[in-house]
C-alpha cells in the first residue's frame, strides 16, 4: 500500500492510470555488491546530478521525481536534491561547466560525513544539455559537438580519479524549447523554424552518436570493478507539440509530460527486459517497469551490452547514372506559342520549389554520418539538381540537357537557397505549404533579374512539390494544416505563376503517400534513429496502428492529393496557351523497397532514414520524366521502389510534353459551387435520446435528456449583442434567441444553440430566452459590458429567478448552467490593472461558483476558458463601424500597435487568466458534493480566427463592429461546447474549428452516454500489474456506494498511508544495516549542497 501512495504523490498524475509497481525486487543485496554491474537499485546510496543550470526547470523537476522514485527502493537514499528548491540556480547560476560542476559533486561526496565515500555505491546522472550549444553553420556542428564531447571526457576523468564505487549515466537533455536557445544562440533567428528543427535534431542524434563513440573507446571507463559509465539509448525530447502549434502547455499536459520523462529517465537506468519499450498507451497508461528476477541490476555496459553505431556498416555507394536512347533530341523548328506544343528540346530554363526532398537534404550522406543530412545537395535534387551529367546523376535537368546543352537554372553543389549555386532551386528545408508563396516570389524575382534568362521568350518548366512537413505535424494544429488551408497556400502560389510568368510549365507533383514511411520505424533491427525521426515527423510515425490518429493522417493525406487534382482539373489555369498547370501523379502510391530477408532497404533512405538518399532520388527523376510524357488520364500513379524505370522518349507521333490539350482529355471542371447558405442550423443524428431510467442522483451519471433546466451567466456574448445586426443601430439589440449557450429560437434546423441541441433530448427544456431583448429571456443572466466582478450578482439574480418560477422545481431538477467572461476584463485591462487582475478574475470567479455550489442542488456549471481575445486585431473592415467601435469597445487590445509592450502584456494577461480559471477548476474545492460538478470546457483556449484569404479574417463570424460576435459565430461556438461536454476531461479539443458544415454534432455513445465531469472522466479502476517475472495476486478494487461522504475515502487513505509508514519503519529497524542508514540519513536532513 505504501509504495503505491507514494507513487500517486510523486507523479503527480491527475488522469493518468498507472501501473507496474509495487515491485518485488526492492530488497538490497546480500552482501553489498562488489562490481558494478550487479548493484540494484536499492543498492544505491547516493543520487546525485551534473548539468542542471538555472534554466533547466523542467529537467529538475524530472530529476526531484525520479529521487522520489528511488525512495521506494532504498528510504534512506542521499540527493543533493532532497527538499532543496533551486538548490542549482544558486551553485551554478553563471552556467558553470560539466568539469566544475564534477568538482562540486566530488567535494561533497568526499566531505559529506553521512556518506561513506569509499563504500556506498553512488549513481551519478551527467546531462548534456543540447539547448546550451550553438552552432549557426553546419561547419561549425563538428566543432561544437566535439568540444562537448571533450567536456564530458574531462568531467567523466575527475570523477574517476576521485570517487569509488560509482555508475555514471550519461543522458542528452534537448527539453528546453523555448526562447533561451536563441538567446544562447541570437544567429538561429536567421534559420527558419524547419531548418532550426532539423539542425537541432540532427546536432542532438550526431552528439548521442559521438558520445557513444567515446565510450567504446574509452571502454566505458571500466578498468576498475568499482566504477563504470553508461549512456542512455536516446536522448530526453520534450513533446513537440508546443513547438508545432506555438501554444504553451497546459498546467496538466506540462505535469504529464515531466511524469513521461521521469519513466523513460527510469526505464533506461534498469536492464532492459522484453516489452520494456512499451511505456505508454495513448497517453493515459504509464506502465513502470520493475527490476525482474533474472535481470535485477541498473544497467551497465557489462551485464547489458548495447548497439552501436560504429558497428554500422557503411553503404556501397549506389549507381545512379542512366542511359537514355531516344532518337529524336531536336526541338521545334521554331520556338513554340502554345505550351501544347512544347517538346523537351523547347526548355531554356528548369526551376524548383518545395521542401527538403527538393533542396537536397543528405541526398549523398553515408548511412553512418547523421550530421551530413544538413548538407544540402541542390545538385543531385531529382527536380532541380544538375550536378555532372545524366551517366552519373540522374535529374530532370540532366535529362533535359539531352535535348538543350543551353539549359540553365538548375542548381548545382551544394548550399542554402539564397546561395548563387541554388539559383532557381528555391526549395527550403523544413518547409510547409504556407511557406510556399513565399518561395513562388523568390524565384519569380531571381528570374526576372537573372541575365541568363529571356523572362518574357523562354521557356520553363517550374516543378512544385509540397506537403510533408504539413502532413508530419497536422496532429499539433489541425487547422493550420487543415485540408482547406493546404489546398488554399498551393492555390495562391499558382495564382502568382499564372499571373506572373509567361511561356511556362508547372509540374504539380502529388504529395507522396506518407505512411509507408512508418515501415523503416516498425523493426528495430533496421537500427533506424526513430527517436529523431519523431522529432522531424511525430504524427506519421507516432500513431499506433488501426488506431484512430492514423486513420485521420490517411484521410489528411488523401485529401491533399484529392484537392490538388480538383484545383487543377478547375481548369483556372489554362486561360492562356502559353502557360499551364500538369499534375503529376507518380507518389500517389507508394511501394517501399524491400530486401530478400522481407526487411525496408535502408540504402534508399539517408542516415536518417526519412530523407531520401541518391539511390530514391534516382528513381523519383526518373518517374517525374515518364510523367511529363504520358498523356492525361492515363498517367502512372504509382512509385514501385522495387522496379526498374527505364527512362521513356518523345515520339514522333507523341513529341511533346503531354497537357490537357494534346492529351485530348477534358477537365472535370470546377466542383458545383454551393449555393447561398440560407440559415446556421445543423442537422442531428443522434438515435438515443432517452433519459436515465430514473432520475439520477449524481452528477457524473447525468444524460443530456435528464437535463430540465438551462441558464447562462456573462457578457454580450451570452446576450447576443448585435449578432443579427443588419445596420449600425441594431449593434445595441440583444438577439438573446441565437446565443449560442442559452438560446431557443425556433428549432435546431434553422438555429444551432446549445438548448436547441438539448431539446432533441428533452422537449420540455425550461430556461433557454427568445427573441429579442429581456422580455423573453428565461435564465439568461448575461449583461452587455459585464466584467467578472459583476458575475457574483448575476447569480444571486439566477437563484431568485429559478426560485421564483412555478415550473422549475428547484429542489430536483437538474440543471445546466453556462459561464463565460472575461473578455471586457481582458478590453480594459490597462485602464484599471488592479481590479482586473488575474487574481481577482479568478477570485470574482470563485466567490460565484462558491455560491451556486452552497445554494443550488442538482447542478452542472459549464465554465468556458476565456478565449485569446488579442487576436481581435487582426478583424478589420474599412466601415465607421469598424474602425471607431471596436477602438472604444476594446481600447487595450485594439489600440497597442503591433509587438508593442502593451500588447505582448495583455497576452501575457491573456494567458494567466486562462491558468487562474484551469487552476481553480482543476482542484476538489468544488468535488464535496454528489449533485453538483463544474467543468472547464476549453474549446476557446487556443482560438482561432477562420480566414478566407491571406491575412484577411472571414467577416462573417463578426457583427458589423468587428467585435461583437454574429450568428454564424454564436452556432458554431454552440456545436464546439456540446462536443466538449461529451469529451472526457483532460480529452477536451482546446481550440475552434470553425468551417461550415451540418453535420458536425457528435452524439453520446452507448458505451459513455453520460456528459462527462472529472470524476466519470477517470478510467476504470486498474488492476495493478507488475513487468517484474514474479506473478503478484490482482486486488479488486470494491465500488464505494454513491452515498458515501466524500470524507471517508480520504480518512481511509490518510489512516492507509500512515499504517503503511509505521509497518515499513518497523521492518526496516529490523535490520540492522538498513538501521544505520537510516540514521546517517537522518542526519543529512539539516545538511545541503
Amino acid at each position: 500500500m505504501l509504495p503505491q501512495l507514494v507513487l500517486i504523490s510523486l507523479l503527480g498524475l491527475t488522469w493518468t492510470t498507472v501501473t507496474g509497481l509495487p515491485c518485488t525486487q526492492t530488497f538490497p543485496s546480500q552482501p553489498p555488491p562488489s562490481t558494478v554491474n550487479s548493484v540494484r537499485p536499492s543498492d544505491v546510496a547516493v543520487l546525485s546530478s551534473i548539468g542542471l543550470h538555472m534554466h533547466s526547470t523542467e529537467l529538475s523537476m524530472v530529476v526531484s521525481r525520479l529521487r522520489e522514485l528511488m525512495t521506494l527502493f532504498n528510504p534512506a537514499l542521499i540527493s543533493p536534491l532532497s527538499d532543496e528548491t533551486n538548490l542549482y540556480a544558486s551553485h551554478f547560476a553563471q552556467q558553470s561547466t560539466l568539469v566544475e560542476q564534477a568538482k562540486e559533486v566530488s567535494l561533497y561526496l568526499q566531505n559529506n560525513q553521512v556518506i561513506d565515500v569509499d563504500r556506498d555505491w553512488k549513481l551519478v546522472l551527467l546531462f548534456v544539455q543540447v539547448d546550451q550549444l550553438c552552432a549557426c553553420k553546419q561547419q561549425q556542428v563538428q566543432s561544437v559537438i566535439q568540444a562537448a564531447v571533450e567536456e564530458v571526457d574531462r568531467a567523466v576523468q575527475l570523477l574517476h580519479s576521485q570517487l569509488k564505487r560509482t555508475i555514471i549515466s550519461i543522458a542528452l537533455w534537448d527539453g528546453e524549447h523555448d526562447t533561451f536557445q536563441h538567446k544562447m544562440c541570437p544567429c538561429m533567428e536567421t534559420n527558419s523554424e524547419g531548418e532550426i528543427r532539423l539542425l537541432r535534431a540532427l546536432m542532438t542524434h550526431s552528439l548521442q552518436e559521438s558520445l557513444d563513440e567515446l565510450m567504446v573507446k574509452k571502454r566505458w571507463y571500466g578498468d576498475r570493478d568499482d566504477f563504470t559509465v553508461t549512456l542512455q539509448d536516446k536522448p530526453f525530447v520534450t513533446d513537440l507539440s508546443t513547438v508545432a502549434s506555438g501554444k504553451p502547455f497546459s498546467e496538466s499536459e506540462a505535469t504529464q509530460q515531466t511524469d513521461k520523462l521521469m519513466v523513460q529517465m527510469w526505464t533506461n537506468l534498469l536492464q532492459p527486459t522484453v516489452g520494456q519499450d512499451n511505456t505508454e498507451d495513448n497517453g493515459k497508461i504509464i506502465t513502470l517497469p520493475c527490476p525482474t528476477e533474472d535481470r535485477p541490476f541498473l544497467r551497465t555496459e557489462g551485464n547489458s551490452p548495447s548497439y552501436h553505431h560504429s558497428d554500422v556498416s557503411p553503404l556501397l555507394h549506389p549507381f545512379t547514372g542512366t542511359e537514355m536512347s531516344c532518337e529524336d533530341f531536336s526541338p521545334s523548328a521554331s520556338t513554340p506559342t502554345s505550351v501544347h506544343e512544347l517538346r523537351p528540346g523547347d526548355i531554356k530554363v528548369v526551376a524548383a520549389v518545395g521542401d527538403s526532398l527538393t533542396a537536397g537534404n543528405g541526398i549523398a550522406s553515408s548511412q553512418n554520418n547523421i550530421l551530413d543530412v544538413l548538407r544540402q545537395y541542390r545538385g543531385l535534387s531529382w527536380s532541380i539538381g544538375g550536378d555532372e551529367n545524366l551517366t552519373t546523376v540522374t535529374t530532370l535537368p540532366n535529362i533535359l540537357k539531352l535535348f538543350n546543352h543551353n539549359l540553365t537554372g538548375y542548381s548545382i553543389g551544394m548550399g542554402k537557397q539564397h546561395t548563387p549555386q541554388a539559383f532557381l532551386n528555391q526549395a527550403v528545408a523544413g518547409a510547409k505549404s504556407k511557406d510556399l508563396p513565399s518561395q513562388v516570389r523568390a524565384l519569380v524575382e531571381r528570374m526576372k533579374k537573372d541575365s541568363r534568362i529571356n523572362f518574357e521568350s523562354d521557356w520553363k518548366v517550374i516543378t512544385v512539390f509540397i506537403g510533408g512537413n504539413d502532413m508530419c505535424d497536422h496532429c499539433y494544429n489541425s487547422l493550420l494544416y487543415s485540408v482547406e488551408n493546404y489546398v488554399r497556400n498551393v492555390r495562391e502560389s499558382l495564382d502568382y505563376l499564372h499571373k506572373e510568368v509567361p511561356r511556362a510549365l508547372v509540374n504539380l507533383v502529388e504529395p507522396l503517400h506518407i505512411i509507408p514511411l512508418r515501415e523503416m520505424h516498425m523493426d528495430t533491427s533496421i537500427k533506424c534513429p526513430t527517436w529523431l525521426v519523431n522529432i522531424l515527423c511525430p504524427c506519421v510515425i507516432l500513431p499506433k496502428p488501426k488506431s484512430k490518429a492514423l486513420e485521420m493522417l490517411e484521410d489528411l493525406n488523401r485529401s491533399y492529393q484529392r484537392l490538388l487534382r480538383e484545383l487543377v482539373e478547375s481548369s483556372q489555369y489554362d486561360t492562356r496557351s502559353d502557360f499551364t498547370v500538369v499534375l503529376q501523379p507518380f507518389l500517389r502510391e507508394i511501394i517501399v523497397p524491400r530486401l530478400p530477408d522481407g526487411l525496408p532497404d535502408r540504402s534508399y533512405f539517408s542516415a536518417d532514414c526519412f530523407h531520401l538518399s541518391q539511390k530514391a532520388q534516382t528513381l523519383m527523376a526518373r518517374s517525374l520524366w515518364n510523367n511529363m510524357l504520358e498523356p492525361l488520364g492515363n498517367k502512372t500513379t504509382k512509385q514501385d521502389f522495387t522496379v526498374d524505370v527505364d527512362l521513356k522518349c518523345p515520339t514522333k507521333t507523341s513529341p511533346f510534353f503531354r497537357t490537357y490539350n494534346n492529351s485530348n482529355y477534358t477537365y472535370a471542371g470546377p466542383s458545383p459551387t454551393p449555393g447561398p447558405i440560407q440559415n446556421w442550423g445543423s442537422d442531428f443524428s443522434c438515435v438515443d435520446l432517452a433519459p436515465s431510467d430514473a432520475v439520477p442522483t449524481s452528477v457524473h451519471k447525468l444524460r443530456p435528456a435528464d437535463i430540465k433546466v438551462v441558464a447562462a451567466l456573462g457578457d454580450s456574448s451570452t446576450a447576443g449583442t448585435g449578432a443579427k445586426a443588419k445596420n449600425l443601430f441594431d449593434l445595441n439589440k440583444d438577439y438573446k434567441g441565437v446565443s449560442w449557450s442559452i438560446g431557443g429560437d425556433k428549432t435546431l434546423e434553422t438555429v444551432t444553440t446549445l438548448p436547441n441541441i438539448l431539446r432533441k433530448f428533452n422537449p420540455s427544456l425550461k430556461g433557454f430566452s427568445r427573441g429579442q431583448g429581456p422580455i423573453q429571456k428565461g435564465f439568461n443572466m448575461a449583461s452587455p459590458g459585464a466584467k467578472t466582478s459583476e458575475l457574483p450578482a448575476q447569480v444571486q439574480a439566477l437563484i431568485k429567478a429559478m426560485r421564483q418560477n412555478k415550473e422549475v422545481n428547484f429542489e430536483k431538477d437538474w440543471k445546466l448552467v453556462t459561464i463565460f467572461v472575461g473578455g471586457n476584463d481582458l478590453c480594459h485591462y490597462c485602464l484599471d490593472q488592479n481590479n482586473l487582475s488575474p487574481t481577482n478574475y479568478s477570485h470574482n470567479l470563485m466567490l460565484s461558483l462558491d455560491i451556486l455550489y452552497k445554494e443550488v442542488p442538482r447542478l452542472l456549471v459549464n465554465v468556458v476558458t476565456i478565449l485569446q481575445i488579442y487576436q481581435l486585431k487582426t478583424v478589420k473592415r474599412n466601415t465607421l463601424g469598424c474602425s471607431l467601435l471596436q477602438r472604444t469597445s476594446c481600447p487595450c487590445v485594439i489600440n497597442p500597435l503591433e509587438n508593442s509592450p502593451e500588447l505582448e502584456e495583455i497576452k501575457q494577461i491573456n494567458h494567466k487568466y486562462q491558468a487562474e480559471i484551469q487552476y481553480l477548476i482543476s482542484g476538489d474545492r468544488y468535488d464535496g458534493k454528489e449533485d453538483f460538478s463544474v467543468v472547464l470546457q476549453p474549446f476557446l483556449e487556443n482560438s482561432f480566427i477562420p480566414h478566407i484569404g491571406k491575412g484577411e479574417p472571414d467577416p462573417s463570424f463578426f457583427s458589423l463592429d468587428c467585435f461583437h460576435i454574429s450568428e454564424r459565430a454564436h452556432s458554431e461556438m454552440a456545436i464546439a461546447l456540446w462536443n466538449n461536454m461529451l469529451e472526457p476531461v483532460g480529452r477536451k479539443q482546446a481550440y475552434n474549428n470553425f468551417t461550415y458544415d451540418r453535420s458536425k454534432i457528435h452524439c453520446p455513445s452507448e458505451a459513455s452516454p453520460f456528459i462527462f465531469t472529472k470524476i466519470n472522466s477517470l478510467p476504470s479502476p486498474p488492476v495493478i500489474t507488475t513487468t517484474s517475472s514474479s506473478p503478484t495476486p490482482t486486488i479488486p478494487v470494491p465500488k464505494c456506494p454513491s452515498s458515501m461522504p466524500v470524507w471517508v475515502p480520504v480518512a481511509v487513505g490518510i489512516v492507509s498511508l500512515l499504517a503503511g509508514i509505521t509497518v515499513a519503519w518497523l521492518l526496516l529497524s529490523c535490520t540492522q544495516s538498513w538501521r544505520n542508514k537510516v540514521e546517517r540519513g537522518e542526519k543529512m536532513k539539516g545538511t545541503g549542497f
